[in-house]
Parts: structure tokens; sequence; C-alpha cells
């Protein structure tokens, strides 16, 4: 079986065959259990279209059990690339990538996975709706011509443009060869592939489907897991694909049920009503530890919780009074407090994994807690105390809700005046009505490199600035350096200059902690979670 290393995506040039999942001869044809989970939110746009939900708890349900791409990410493993819907892939130049696909793989309709299938997933229409990439056209004549044209939600081709900025299209060479071509040179192009929104979807559902909603809340793909019954905002129910090629999957069902508050979660769990419970704070983990026949699975992920910083704020839009607020949090005290030492303050927005593609900047860290500092910036800045507005979710981050208030009480305390503003969902917290100030966010690490998530969040097509929020003119400059260089010595001296931009000169977000995941479960269920917000629930992770 082949293993590929700690090398990454970057300036990996090829792999071989290999398959990460038992053939399907290996799994007896008895009755197979169903779980249901718990959890804070099921998706947040009521859409299962990996390109339409590009969030935390999207991750959760969508990888590795109903989406899959043809490079897969090792979710319990280092997290870089195996082999997925392609068996083997080789550089042929700086700005292609030639596939082999699998033979045999079916998707949920019965269809064989093809060339074409894989010539769509990355076709203007599905990326980029009516919009381009910046790299232009796409490049083949046969791009995909819909039957039926789809009207794609606003945000979608935003996220195309952020995810693959110099997209050029799909060269089909034979029923299963495909070479991905790109307009400018990329070292990152494996790491695209496995991250969130390069996943392989049905060209014929797609063309049958009535409208985008109807196709994006049943979409047809190959994983293990099909979906049998979605209820926005209530539950959402998967059910074994028998014919997946990894393997028969070894549950009947998996059913995720939302539940907003954490003693309901809690105490479902323990009364049996749920088999798992997710996104528990570290205060309820002794509680389920306690209980027998209950554990805790938890891990720090590839995520951190930042906060942001919006310069339409007229307050905002003055760097020293962001570089005060930075000044004045405290980290560590938080991470103590709320997370009881179970999680790290990062250096910065960077994670361990940049270590081995010796793209992490060592020294580097968060702005220092010091308050004398941030008064005397306040008073450098002629700050009158006038009110900033902090527009803050109930919990959807674990937490989120009490690491506000002592940010706040942490704020007042060297004169900043910012007050909380209860949203009850995305929408609110990013409507354009009223003044914006500051908001809450997290920033993944979804290619193991540091073009995520600094460039893609936070660079020139990343959401940040497509929302207003911020831009700085240096640090546009410098993503197109990231996203174009293969030198790997400009790469790593454009991305500690962009470090230095965006968390210290011209702060647009402040790094909080790592994220931390807590998962209450039945001890009986011999399941592991992996260092993510992803549940694999595959042959390799799950015995009874």
């Amino acid at each position: 079986m082949l293993s590929i290393n700690r090398r990454g995506a970057l300036g990996l040039l090829g792999a071989t065959a290999g398959t990460l999942i038992l053939p399907r001869t290996a799994f007896s044809q008895a009755k197979r259990p169903s779980v249901t989970i718990a959890v804070q939110k099921i998706t947040n746009n009521n859409s299962l279209d990996v390109y339409h939900e590009q969030s935390n708890v999207g991750e959760r349900i969508f990888f590795p059990n109903l989406w899959e791409g043809l490079i897969l990410r090792d979710w319990m493993g280092n997290q870089g690339p195996v082999p997925g819907l392609a068996t083997e892939w080789k550089r042929i130049d700086d700005k292609t990538l030639e596939l082999k696909l699998r033979q045999g793989v079916k998707f949920h309709n019965g269809d064989e996975m093809t060339a074409e299938d894989v010539a769509f997933s990355f076709s203007r229409e599905r990326v980029f709706g009516n919009t381009e990439p910046a790299g232009g056209k796409t490049i083949f004549e046969d791009d995909h011509k819909p039957t039926t044209a789809k009207e794609l939600p606003a945000s979608m081709p935003g996220t195309g443009r952020r995810l693959w900025p110099a997209l050029a299209g799909i060269e089909i060479i034979d029923k299963y060869t495909v070479r991905l071509h790109n307009a400018t040179p990329d070292v990152t192009l494996e790491g695209r592939l496995y991250s969130a929104g390069s996943q392989i979807t049905n060209r014929r559902a797609w063309d049958e489907a009535a409208s985008f909603t109807d196709w994006s809340r049943k979409p047809v793909t190959t994983g293990p897991y099909m979906v049998s019954e979605y209820k926005p905002d209530v539950s959402l129910t998967l059910v074994a694909f028998d014919e997946y090629w990894g393997g028969r999957p070894p549950l009947e069902q998996i059913r995720f049920v939302e539940v907003p508050e954490v003693a309901a979660r809690v105490n479902g769990l323990l009364s049996g009503e749920y088999d798992f419970a997710c996104d528990l704070p570290p205060d309820q983990i002794d509680a389920v530890q306690a209980a027998p026949g209950y554990e805790i699975q938890n891990a720090t992920i590839w995520n951190h919780r930042v906060s942001v910083f919006n310069i339409q704020n007229p307050i905002l839009a003055n760097p020293l009074v962001r570089r005060a607020m930075t000044h004045a949090i405290d980290r560590q005290a938080i991470v103590d407090a709320l997370w009881a030492g179970k999680t790290v303050v990062p250096a910065g927005l960077q994670f361990e994994s940049f270590r081995g593609s010796d793209m992490f900047i060592e020294g580097w860290a968060p702005p220092a807690y010091d308050p004398n500092l941030a008064k005397d910036l306040l008073k450098q800045a002629n700050y009158k105390g006038d009110a900033i507005p902090y527009r803050l979710l109930n919990n959807y981050y674990t937490n989120q809700t009490a690491n506000g208030q002592i940010m706040v009480e942490m704020w007042k305390q060297v004169g900043l005046n910012v007050e909380i503003e209860m949203k009850e969902n995305w929408a609110q917290i990013h409507d354009t009505a009223g003044v914006k100030g500051v908001r809450d966010w997290s920033a993944s690490n979804t290619i193991n490199d540091p073009i995520t998530p600094l460039v893609v969040q936070f660079g020139p097509n990343g959401d940040a600035q497509q929302k207003k929020e911020w831009t700085n003119e240096e640090m546009n400059k410098l993503s197109v350096v990231m996203e174009t260089s293969t030198d790997r010595a400009q790469r790593k001296k454009a991305i500690a200059r962009m470090l230095e931009i965006a968390e210290r000169e011209d702060p647009v977000y402040q790094v909080l902690h790592q994220n931390a995941v807590f998962t209450g479960m039945k001890s009986s269920l011999k399941w592991k979670a992996a260092p993510a917000f992803a549940m694999d629930f595959r042959a390799t992770n799950w015995s009874i």
C-alpha cells in the first residue's frame, strides 16, 4: 500500500497506486449498526455542496463519508495526500498535473465515474458560475455545456476564485486519464485537490436536477455513505453505499441531529438517545467520563480561532486601534480559564505541519499581552471611547460566548469600549446593515502549505477582502508570489512579511488559540477521532 510521507503537497511530484480501505470481500454481510450523532449545527447554508458549505460543521459531515476527491486527505494520519479517486499522479510541468483515475468507481446513482465527470467537476459552470477565474476562460472547447442552466448562490463563484485562482481547466486524455491545467505555476496543485471544494460529483445528476437547491440537498457522489434524508436545521441521514469502491461500509446508517444546547447533547448522550455528542466544552469532560460506558475523544486540530477586524468602521480604520486590541488580549489566560490548558496559543497563523516543507517562520508569535502598550497606542490614535460593535454568535464555536465576554472585559481594562451584539446566524454577522466592527472566525490549514489560511482567507480572493472588511496592497502582491512562485526561499520570505502585515502592522485578525474538538461517545463503539472536525466512519476506523 502506498504511504506518502510528511512532504505534503508542497513540491510533491507524483504518487503511485494505492488504497486505504479493505476490499469488499473482507466484510461479512451481517447486520450493521446505526449511530445517531448530536451536533451543535449540521450546516450553515442548508446545503450539502462542498463549494457552498465551506465550514467547520460541513467538514464534519462531508469527509470522508460523503464527498471524495481525486486525492484524499489522510484524515486519521498526518493529514497529507493519499490516493483517492485517482490512483496516481505526476507533474508534467509547474502548471500541469496528470492523474490516472481509479477504474470501476460507482456514483450513488450507479453511474461509473469517468474523466467526463472529473472535467465537469472542474468546469467553469461548476466552479465559477458566470464569472471567470483569474487565468481567464477555461481552455477547452468541450467545457461542460449544461442541459439545464442553474443559478448558483451568490457566494459560490467567490469560493471558486479563492480555491482555484488560476484554474485553466481539465483536459480529458482518455476515459481514465485527465490533465489539470493551471494558468500559472503553482506548487500547491496537489494540495488544492484534497482541499474542500475539489471533490468529484456526477455530471448526469447535476444536469437532471431541477435546481441547484434540489441538487445540493442530495448530491450524487462516490463516498461510502449517501444521502437518504435531509431536513435542514433538523437532521441529516446518511445510509451505506454498498457499491463503494473501498469496500462495504461498516455502518447501516449515520444520523446527525441538530441539538444547539450543550446540556441537551450531554444529557441525550448519557441517556442513550445519542451515540455521540459533538462540540463539548472542556467543563463537560468529567461528567461524561464519570459515567460508566462513556468516554471523551479529543484532539487539537488544524484550525485556529481568530477574531477579524472590519476597517469600514471609522474607529478600526486606524491600525493603531487594532494593534491596541491585539495587545490587550491575554491569550494564555483564556486557554487556561476556558480550555483547562487542553489547547495552545500558536505561533500566529501558522501550523506545525509547515515545518515539514521548511515553510514555518521560526520565532514568530502573536502580539504580546501588554496592556500598557495597548493604552499608549490608543492615546496615539486619539481614541475617545466611542463604541466598537462586536457581532457574536451564541457558541457556534465551542466556548465562543464566554470567550467574547472575556475579551470585552480585557479590552475594557485598557480603555476600549467594545459592545457585544448577539446574532442568530452568519447572515446576520455579515449583514451590510448597521456598523460593523469585530467578528469571530476560524482559519484552517487545508493544503498543508502557508497559502492556507493566510492567502486563501485573507488574500485578494479571500472572504475577508471579498466582504470588504480589510485590504492591503502589499499583502495582495505577496499573495500572488505565494500563488505563483516555485522558489521556496522567495515564498518563505513572502509569508514572513505577510504575517508582519496581517498580525502586527495593519492587523486584519488576531489569533486566539488553536482549536480543539471534544466528542463524547459510548466506549463500546471503538471509534477514534481524527485531528480535524471530520468524523471518519470508514471500515478502517470502526470496529464493533
